[in-house]
């Protein structure tokens, strides 16, 4: 019993997510994930208090997951070299084979989907983004760190302010790349990002 109300709990909270980056927080209706998911409105508030806690459990898993993905291949990429500049091309390219592995591009990001929504939630929902997307940025940091540390780039960078970029990158190319309907936006973007630190690493050598 334990288990189907935690795959009953997992459901609502992925359905949510999905409808979330399809339609906005404000435009999801608990009617439209319950039609979704098939389940009663009791079944909701067994699991949920309110359409506000779901959006935290949103928040939480989509977190949680995307940093789990970026430490795993931040793991990966140093098992398979002991070069710090390869390193860090090595987790950028795990991340954008990643892209290229699902069966549909990413709908959108939690994180800027609920940005974009501010005024829909209380000020603890956008301290926890900043931390999250703290964590995934400092992933960036102590790989780019180690670099510079190890081979001094040809003008001077600083690892924080390049960890910035690639974010600043990728949550720009979801939204970008959904107003295009270009779903190799990001992976190509990720790739001038690789480019550029060759450049910057490499010229000279």
């Amino acid at each position: 019993m334990v288990r189907k109300g935690e795959q009953t709990r997992d459901r609502l909270v992925a359905t949510a997510e999905a409808l979330i980056l399809r339609h906005g927080y404000a435009g999801m209706s608990l009617d439209e994930l319950l039609r979704a998911t098939g389940l009663t409105k009791g079944a909701f508030f067994h699991h949920f208090a309110s359409k506000a806690e779901l959006a935290r459990a949103v928040l939480e898993r989509y977190a949680e997951a995307d940093l789990a993905l970026f430490q795993s291949w931040s793991a990966q990429a140093d098992r398979l070299s002991d070069d710090p500049l390869e390193r860090v091309l090595i987790f950028l390219r795990l991340f954008e084979d990643h892209l290229d592995a699902l069966d549909e591009p990413p709908a959108g990001c939690v994180f800027a989907s609920f940005t974009y929504e501010r005024a829909q939630f209380d000020p603890a929902v956008h301290v926890t983004i900043r931390e999250r997307l703290a964590a995934w940025q400092a992933v960036y940091e102590a790989k780019l760190a180690a670099l510079i540390a190890q081979r001094p780039p040809v003008v001077p960078v600083a690892a924080g302010e390049l960890a910035e970029m690639i974010v600043t990158l990728i949550e720009g190319a979801f939204v970008t790349g959904n107003i295009r309907g270009d779903a190799r936006l990001l992976q190509r973007q990720s790739r001038q990002f690789r480019t550029y630190l060759e450049l910057l690493f490499r010229v000279g050598r």
